[in-house]
Order: C-alpha cells, then sequence, then structure tokens
C-alpha cells in the first residue's frame, strides 16, 4: 500500500499548517478559548474559503469531493495546533450525515452553507447516563398533524453550544430516524458547557420541539441505524487523526525541552534514564500514527468497520494518555502551568480518549467479536 501524499494533499496539509500557525501561538490560543464564542471568527471564515468545511461533501453540495485521507490531514493539524475551531463537530462528522442520509434537496440546502461556514451543525446523539456505544432509547419523535416533534435530552452535544441546526436521533416505530432541530425552538432548552480541554458543547432538552425528518421520501422514515454507525467511524477515525497531531507536537516540545533544560550543568538530555523515556514516547507515537493510518485507509476503501475503529481508538488512547503524562513529568513543574502549551494537549489527549468510547469501551466491543475471527495455527 502507497502511504505516500501526492502533491494535491501536501498543498492541503502545508496550507492548513501554515493557516493555523499563524493564527495561533500557545498564548492566543487560551486567550481564544478562554473568551466566547470559543474560536476565531476569523479563522472560521478562512477555513471556509480554502475549502476545509467542505472537504468531504460533493462538489454538486458545495464541497471538494476530497475523501478520508484528506480529512485525516486536517485534523491532524487541527490537532497539532489545538485550533479550538469545531470543524470535525459542527462540519464535518454532521455534514457526513446530511451527505449520506439527507434527501437530494436537504443536501443542497444545507450542505453549501456548511461549506461556506454560513450555517454551522452539531450531531445531538449521545443521551445522559449511556456508555458508548449506546442505543438510543429515551429521545423519541412522533407525528404532530403533517409535521414531527422530539422530547427527549442529548448530553453531552459537542458544538451544540453554537450550531445553528441540530441532527437529532430519536425513536420512531420504524427504528431509529434522524431529525432536524433548530435549536431556536420554543421547544428546545439549551444549556452551554465547557470541558477541561478548551472545547465547548451543550446539554439540549427538546419538549415537543419542532422537526423535520432528514432524508424522508413522502410518508416512510428511513431506519437512520447504519447511517449512525458509520459516522460513528468516521468520527472515530478523525479523532484518532487529531490525536496523532497533538502526539506529535508534545512529543516535540519534550525533546526539545530535553535539549534546552539544564540540570546539574548539563542538558538533561545527557541523562540516559530521560532520553530513553522520550524514545518510548516516540515507539508509542508510530504505534498510534499506524493504526489512524489503518482505519483511514479503510475508509478510503468504502469499509465504515466498527471493529477497525475500535483497534484503532484503543491503540491511539493508549499511546496518548502515555505521551501525554509523560510529556508533563520530563518538563517538570512547568508542565502544569496553564500558560505552557504541553499540559493542554494532555487534557485534549485525554478528551479524545473518552469521546465516543474509551480504552474500555473499546476492548469490551473487541471482546465480544473475538469469536468473529478464525484460529491462527501454526
Amino acid at each position: 500500500m502507497d502511504f505516500e501524499l501526492t502533491d494535491e494533499q501536501r498543498m492541503l496539509q502545508d496550507t492548513v499548517r501554515d493557516l493555523l500557525a499563524r493564527g495561533y501561538d500557545p498564548e492566543r490560543r487560551n486567550r481564544t478559548v478562554d473568551t466566547d464564542p470559543g474560536f476565531d471568527p476569523a479563522i472560521w471564515r478562512t477555513l471556509a474559503e480554502v475549502g476545509v468545511l467542505g472537504l468531504t461533501f460533493a462538489e454538486d453540495d458545495g464541497g471538494m469531493g476530497a475523501g478520508p485521507v484528506e480529512a485525516m490531514l486536517v485534523a491532524t493539524e487541527l490537532g497539532r495546533r489545538l485550533a479550538p475551531e469545531p470543524v470535525l463537530t459542527a462540519a464535518l462528522i454532521p455534514g457526513g450525515l446530511v451527505a449520506a442520509a439527507g434527501t437530494d434537496l436537504q443536501r443542497k440546502e444545507i450542505l453549501p452553507k456548511v461549506a461556506d461556514g454560513a450555517l454551522r451543525l452539531a450531531f445531538a446523539h449521545t443521551e445522559p447516563g449511556h456508555r458508548y456505544p449506546a442505543p438510543v432509547t429515551a429521545t423519541t419523535a412522533a407525528r404532530q398533524g403533517d409535521s414531527w416533534v422530539v422530547n427527549g435530552r442529548k448530553h453531552p452535544v459537542a458544538g451544540g453550544d453554537t450550531a445553528d441546526l441540530l441532527i437529532v436521533s430519536a425513536v420512531t416505530e420504524a427504528g431509529t430516524g434522524l431529525f432536524l432541530v433548530d435549536p431556536a425552538d420554543a421547544g428546545v432548552t439549551r444549556r452551554p458547557y465547557r470541558a477541561h480541554d478548551g472545547s465547548r458543547g451543550a446539554d439540549i432538552e427538546f419538549a415537543s420541539a419542532a422537526a423535520i425528518a432528514l432524508g424522508a421520501a413522502g410518508d416512510s422514515i428511513p431506519d437512520a441505524t447504519a447511517h449512525i454507525d458509520a459516522a460513528a467511524v468516521r468520527a472515530q477515525a478523525l479523532l484518532c487523526a487529531e490525536a496523532i497531531g497533538a502526539m506529535e507536537e508534545a512529543l516535540r516540545l519534550t525533546t526539545e525541552y530535553l535539549k534546552t533544560r539544564k540540570q546539574f550543568g548539563v542538558p538533561l538530555r545527557t541523562f540516559q534514564a530521560l532520553t530513553h523515556r522520550a524514545a518510548d514516547m516516540y515507539v508509542s507515537l508510530e504505534l498510534a500514527r499506524s493504526m489512524s493510518y489503518y482505519v483511514t485507509m479503510s475508509l478510503a476503501d468504502g469499509a465504515a468497520d466498527p471493529t477497525i475503529a475500535a483497534r484503532a481508538k484503543l491503540r491511539v488512547g493508549r499511546s496518548g494518555r502515555h505521551i501525554g503524562q509523560e510529556a508533563v513529568q520530563l518538563h517538570g513543574g512547568i508542565g502544569m502551568t496553564a500558560e505552557y502549551p504541553v499540559g493542554h494537549y494532555l487534557a485534549r489527549l485525554t478528551a479524545i480518549e473518552h469521546t465516543l468510547g474509551d480504552s474500555t469501551d473499546q476492548l469490551r466491543h473487541l471482546a465480544a467479536h473475538v469469536g468473529d475471527h478464525q484460529l491462527a495455527e501454526l
């Protein structure tokens, strides 16, 4: 398999890297995260102008028509800079659901606005008290005349604090459906929150909120379970790629610190035990990178396999914990300060590990499917 990037892919990677490097240094990133809306609207507009927000949408829907590899490259650069722009949660992941499940009219009405940065989406799927993967059980949708209403609660909803349109999963008579809900509707109560890594979301309640069925043809509501499962795999792949960027930068900061910080009159890199620990961090990074490539290439081949995603998420979660904790420890006291970036990388890696299933959840999924594989005998 050829892992070399094409010239177009390198250009995309360099463009996003340069844009975010110009837009954020650690101090400005912290300042931006601490003020509303939690990201820089100017950078959001620029990302739209270069095609990032509609990267994976079809050209007919206002996008770039790119695939999972290009999305992986963008996610990695977002992780490298800890960019707070909700590219994944407000554009690529929910937009991918609209592209996969929406009607032609819905795609034409929604996706060009998302690609232009004028419309932010959020996928409201997770319900309180459920561990991943968990089916929708408490949120329901019912007909009311010629329209639909949704009742229930979704929490957490990543990017739900600033979303202009919600994609809500709800139980119907036909199974699990997807519905478009305006968060400004009188039946929607939105409670914004800020997570420990600086990202934002909302706890959202629906009380007979008006809704439009996504992908409905006439009176029939299709079961959206397959679309939701595929979207979860795509989201896990993007989170893995984002974690790779964060791990790369955490390792770079750590090795630079070992080269320049002196103890007993000599650089820390002269202490063999510390260099061994840095070498172990590099091994963890490369293991995680390989698994990130694995799940991305599987998606590029058309296979949204939750078992492959679980393998990748498990390895990336373990590597992220190892690299993040070692980076802070090898920096010593400065690694714990809010002004220095390495602690923020650990926070983001921890948040990624707990999003869409932590390592324990992935192990549970893999253990449940051990019987799907044949025994290899020598």
